[in-house]
This record gives structure tokens, sequence and C-alpha cells, in this order.
């Protein structure tokens, strides 16, 4: 993402496809793969949307793939224009959200998405989040190449982060407002901050702002999702979901449960698709996702380890720290190991804007990785 030419749109040459990174195509396909299969077993059983809601999901992938096709095409230079062209259009739809008079508070306890034509339900703080890493990616960048001084660098920073977080925030939506603080956490240290600042910044964190969190801001059911995590057993009205996930997980067996008498998991089809990864593909199914998973995030991070662009390989382990994290989320709260959030699987669950907000990632990486072969 060199700065030079940065305003002229240009497509790799005829050659561009000959530099795919097939290493990160391949397991993103088959995951995608897999999540079709999962959500049609899961669908077919009672859903009274289906089959409708599968045939805007597999719509939404072939769209997905189109976008990734199309970022990972562009010239590496324009990439910094699209980058702050997303968080711009992201930071206008979340003022939108609040203001357009559609909630869906009442279903799932925040305010985050906006009914728009065609698309339907979507949350803009999806796209925030692309939008934050891309931009911030160059603000690293002139750091690291002293063009800025740290006090106005940072300055910077806190003004690009600011207006989305708080908008996430007062939504409430604390997941999505985890994903970010992630991310630039992630990239915070690919930039080359010291580990003891690291380490006085946690200690910071659970001396101060845990309690303040816990005490200001976390909703009755929020506490009551952490406290059944720490303390399982104590609360099975708060527990129910999870104890419904982990029996779904245990009847899958070692290829799936094959008795067609199936678990009830609330949101089986998004939150909780990996309980029916399990109920359905076994042991081999949530062991597959789980290798793809970890192979295309240490992919991710041995390409942005290679690429000589700093805003490139910034770019780059954002956006595999924020697949990172929803993976890691998703999968952990689904077995017991995680609170329980609001966190889809990447390229699996149930929803047409999260797989195109997730291809839509998936082309920024791709154009990085065709960087660095050419």
């Amino acid at each position: 993402m060199d700065k030079a030419g940065s305003g002229v749109v240009r497509l790799r040459g005829k050659d561009g496809l000959k530099t795919v990174d097939y290493y990160l195509v391949v397991p993103v396909l088959a995951m995608t793969i897999i999540g079709l299969y999962v959500l049609q077993k899961v669908l077919s059983k009672g859903y009274a949307a289906y089959p409708g809601n599968y045939y805007r999901q597999i719509a939404a992938t072939v769209a997905g793939i189109v976008f990734a096709l199309i970022i990972s095409l562009l010239d590496e230079h324009f990439l910094r224009v699209v980058g702050r062209l997303i968080y711009a259009v992201s930071l206008f739809l979340l003022i939108l959200v609040p203001i357009d008079g559609y909630s869906l508070a009442a279903s799932w306890g925040a305010d985050s998405w906006l009914n728009l034509p065609v698309i339907g339900n979507f949350q803009p703080s999806e796209l925030a989040k692309i939008g934050l890493i891309v931009v911030a990616a160059d603000v690293f960048e002139s750091m690291h190449n002293k063009e800025v001084t740290l006090l106005k660098g940072f300055g910077i920073m806190a003004a690009v982060y600011a207006p989305p977080m708080l908008l996430i925030l007062t939504q409430p939506d604390f997941g999505t407002a985890m994903v970010i603080i992630f991310t630039f956490v992630c990239m915070l240290f690919a930039w080359g901050v010291r580990y003891r600042y690291f380490l006085l910044a946690f200690s910071s964190f659970v001396v101060i702002i845990v309690p303040a969190v816990w005490t200001f801001y976390l909703k009755p059911y929020q506490k009551d999702r952490i406290l059944s995590l720490v303390f399982q057993g104590s609360d099975p009205r708060s527990e129910y979901n999870l104890m419904q996930s982990k029996a779904a997980i245990a009847s899958g067996g070692l290829t799936g449960n094959h008795t067609g008498v199936l678990t009830t998991v609330p949101v089986k089809e998004s939150d909780f698709i990996f309980a029916a990864i399990s109920e359905h593909m076994g042991f081999i199914g949530t062991t597959a996702v789980i290798i793809l998973a970890f192979f295309f995030i240490c992919r991710c991070l041995y390409v942005a380890a290679k690429i000589q662009s700093k805003s490139a390989s910034y770019a780059l382990t954002g956006l595999a720290s924020y697949f990172a994290f929803h993976y890691i989320e998703n999968m952990g709260m689904a077995v017991g190991l995680l609170p329980i959030t609001g966190i889809p699987l990447p390229f699996i669950s149930l929803g047409g804007s999260a797989m195109l907000i997730n291809y839509l990632a998936f082309g920024f990486i791709l154009n990085i990785s065709m960087s660095r072969n050419t």
C-alpha cells in the first residue's frame, strides 16, 4: 500500500491471477462450503423462511466472492483510497443507526442494524472494522517512517477511532468494540511497542477499566453471562444456551448425529453454528474447521511478516487479528470457554451482510498477498 500513485485506479495486469495465494483461497472456500452444507441442514429443520434465507445466503456468498476478486485485482496503491472510503461510509451509516427509526434492540439487546433496500438488515459496525484497520495502518506507517511525531500520530489515531467507537458503544455493542480494541492492540504490537508498555496497559485495564465497565456499562444479562461462565451451574436460566450448545456438540460423535433427534440450540444458524457443525459433521467436521481457520490465520501472519510495505503489513496483521478474534470467540463460547457474545463464525454463520463483509476483508488480504508475490 505504497503512497505513490494512490490517486490512480488501476487493475493488475493479465498475469495478476497467477500471483493468487492459494494457501489463503483454499481454506476460505473450504470453510464457505462447510458453512453452506451445515446451514442447509439447520435451516431445513423448521425455519419458516427456508428456502428463501438459504438462497439469499448463497447469493451473498457469490457476490462476496466477486467483491473479493475485484478488490484483489485493484492496483495496490489504490487500497488506501478504498479503505478511507469504507471508513467514511461506515461512519455515516453508524450515525444513521440511532435515528433511522428501525431497531432490533428488543430481540438482540442492541440497536446495531439498518434496514437497507435490497440488502435488508445490515450492521455498519462490521464495515467499520475494515475501514479502521486500513486507515490505522497508514497512520502506523507514517509514525514508523518518522513522517509524523508519535504525539501527532496517536492524536490522529484517537480522532479516527473515537467517533465509530462511541457510536458502537452507545448501541450498545460491546462485542464489536472488543474486536476493534483487539485488532488495534495487535497492530500496535506489530508496529513495535515494547512489552513492558503492554503489561502496564493490561494491568491498568484490569484494575481500572474492567471494574468501571462492569459497574456502569454492562447490562444485567451480560453480567449473568460472565458469571455463569465463571460459576458454571449457578444460574441454569442464563446457561441455557450454553448447555444446549454443549449437548449438541456432544451428540455429534465422530461423524455427526445420525439418529434424527437433534438438540434445540437458540441461534444455531449464526452464533452457535459451531454446535451445528458438530451435530451434523461430528468431531471430523469441527476439527476440519479449526484446522482450516488456524491455517488461514497463520498464512495471513506469514505474509504480513514477509511483505515489504509497512502499511500493508500492519493492515494484514489487523485483518488477521479481526478474523482470529471471531474464530476464537465463537468457538470458545460454544464450548463454554469464553462468555457468550453475538460474534458469528466468519464464512460459515448465516448472514448475507456478514458474508459480504468477510469476503471484502478477504479481498484486501488477497490483494496484499498478491503484491508480495509480484
